[in-house]
């Protein structure tokens, strides 16, 4: 970020550069989910990947979208403004903090276009079945798309695994990087498909034409882009992936399993109501404590150093390949003391 600041102070706008940054923050994220660059375009964030792929299908034909109510609210509220053009939403319901797969699969069929199912929900950090839906979206011919955004940087996200013909994710959160900056994965670039009905300069075959009257789409995933990304946040984010890229993925996601597990159990012997999965199989990288006042429960551990997210009924605890045993205490302290509170 220093020489980025440099660098702008010293030569104003230097286009050059910032295009090299883009690229090598292309780059990256598709070495972390297996893809290659050019079936990578850079958003500015999960929600408007999601419109733009909302945007290049046709409802007409095969209306069903079918998600589920651990989505993250900003992906599925781009599902429900489809229904002005004409797509019909199913949900897979929530049954005690999880999603099986049952649900999910007997509501996809030949009427549906589009399947949503995130490997982790943003909730409790339970793990959905993606595999398994899938499978079944192939059998009907339907599209799968996956918000990746709970899981990129501390499990396995390999899109050739997952078959989905979309992903998306972002930088703030488990890639160690900066707000304002997203990708999309598309499956070979999807070149067939209606184009983009959001598109800017960086959405052209040669941003640096500056010609009005064209509208040249390049046959790649660079054609769901629009305007400037965030130069800022592309720089830190190469930074941030950049780490990740350095460890074993294997190890990452076994320390924060580890961790899940100590952390689950440590609750557990406190008396704790979990909203997360207590099995170890069906729990991702977080845990979620159940709260009668959430936000208060959030705002007390903050005050205590412990960084933690509300999430609907439960407070929710987000760890990383960074984190130990002594965070873990930390946080289990501070909950005590306000259950002490409350009671004393």
């Amino acid at each position: 970020m220093e020489h980025f600041l440099g660098r702008w102070r010293e030569h104003g706008l230097p286009w050059p550069e910032w295009m090299e940054v883009t690229e090598r923050v292309r780059e990256a994220f598709a070495r972390v989910i297996r893809a290659q660059p050019h079936e990578v375009a850079i958003m500015p964030n999960a929600s408007e990947g999601a419109f733009q792929v909302a945007s290049t299908l046709c409802w007409e034909r095969r209306p069903g979208i079918v998600t589920c109510d651990m989505e993250f609210p900003s992906v599925a509220h781009v599902w429900l403004a489809q229904r002005s053009r004409s797509a019909r939403i199913e949900y897979a319901p929530e049954r005690d903090g999880l999603v099986e797969p049952e649900d999910y699969v007997r509501l996809v069929d030949e009427q549906t276009g589009l399947v949503s199912v995130p490997p982790v929900s943003y909730r409790n950090g339970s793990r959905l079945p993606v595999e398994e839906v899938t499978r079944r979206a192939r059998e009907v011919g339907a599209r799968v798309f996956v918000d990746a955004y709970q899981a990129a940087g501390v499990l396995p996200v390999d899109v050739r695994r997952l078959d989905c013909d979309y992903l998306v994710a972002g930088t703030s959160k488990y890639l160690l990087g900066a707000p304002g900056l997203a990708f999309l994965y598309v499956r070979g670039g999807l070149v067939q498909d209606r184009d983009p009905q959001l598109t800017g300069w960086f959405g052209r075959g040669e941003p640096f034409a500056f010609e009005p009257r064209r509208l040249d789409f390049p046959a790649e995933a660079r054609r769901y882009e629009t305007g400037t990304p965030a130069i800022p946040a592309a720089c830190a984010s190469v930074a941030g992936m950049s780490l990740i890229e350095e460890l074993d993925p294997g190890r990452v996601t076994a320390h924060v399993a580890e961790l899940a597990d100590e952390l689950t159990e440590d609750l557990r012997r406190a008396g704790e109501t979990l909203y997360s999965p207590l099995v170890p199989e069906r729990r991702g990288p977080m845990v979620a404590v159940a709260a009668e006042h959430p936000e208060d429960l959030g705002a007390f551990l903050a005050g205590q150093g412990v960084v933690a997210s509300p999430r609907g009924r439960a407070v929710r605890l987000s760890l990383h390949y960074y984190n130990d045993s002594d965070d873990l205490a930390r946080a289990r302290d501070a909950i005590r003391a306000y259950r002490g509170r409350a009671t004393g």
